[in-house]
């Protein structure tokens, strides 16, 4: 007996499941409108900004009360650029690489059996626009333009912050930033702000090249605000050689 109750409540809950529905509340706009440059992880660059922009179901100013006490919140978003149809258990995490296979759930691969991502960023100001409702002014972003979000949690010191956690492999792994060379000649004219500059610089300082490509005569191109940006990479150094318009931008 206990056995059927059992097995109707699995088959239940089967179907709840199978009904669920994951709604997209907004969509953050960023500087980004590729993957490659983008940070690997939220907060590592404090000057990277995006604004959440709400769809218009969720436009109401009462939803927000209260938020605009906390320092940082979490976003629960959509891989919406990795979506696929099958999923691996083992991924090649590029910190590793890319040459070294982990089990999916030891990564934060995007390539999930859901493809949904989690980022802790800092809540920089709540806006309440006429049109456009609430919009949240956030930074230490890591999301392509454009990201679908799911949900906004407010980030608890007390109980998210583990000083003491084990950061696995990530620990293991060597880190350091990079120096960055940007010549005056390719900043004047260019259009970017010296914030976007900024921005720019600690971008590049993370090395966003894949750990797998080490050729230092190769010119990598990365879109960013609006611009294409071609550096090359020797040693532990950084050479921006052009920043342009991007193409359809200008």
């Amino acid at each position: 007996m206990l056995y059927q109750a059992h097995f109707s409540f699995a088959q239940r809950w089967k179907g709840m499941v199978a009904d669920m529905e994951m709604k997209i509340i907004g969509r953050i706009y960023t500087d980004f409108s590729s993957k490659f440059g983008l940070p690997r992880q939220s907060g590592l660059v404090d000057k990277l900004q995006g604004k959440i922009i709400l769809e218009s179901e969720y436009r109401n100013a009462d939803a927000f009360r209260g938020l605009e006490e906390f320092s940082h919140i979490w976003l629960v978003w959509e891989f919406s650029r990795a979506i696929r149809k099958e999923w691996s258990p083992t991924v090649r995490p590029p910190r590793l690489g890319g040459n070294k296979r982990l089990g999916v759930f030891a990564t934060r691969s995007p390539f999930r059996p859901n493809p949904i991502g989690l980022s802790c960023v800092r809540l920089d100001n709540v806006i309440l626009d006429a049109v456009k409702g609430p919009i949240l002014q956030v930074s230490g972003i890591d999301m392509m333009d454009g990201t679908p979000i799911y949900d906004i949690k407010p980030y608890l010191p007390y109980a998210d912050s583990y000083p003491e956690a084990c950061g696995g492999f990530t620990e293991r792994v060597r880190s350091h930033c990079m120096k960055v060379f940007i010549p005056e000649e390719t900043v004047y004219g260019c259009g970017l702000s010296d914030e976007k500059l900024e921005a720019l610089r600690d971008v590049l300082e993370q090395d966003p090249r894949p750990r797998y490509q080490q050729d230092p005569e190769r010119v990598y191109g990365m879109s960013f605000a609006g611009h294409e940006v071609r550096f090359r990479v020797e040693g532990d150094a950084v050479y921006v050689v052009e920043i342009s318009d991007e193409p359809g931008k200008a």
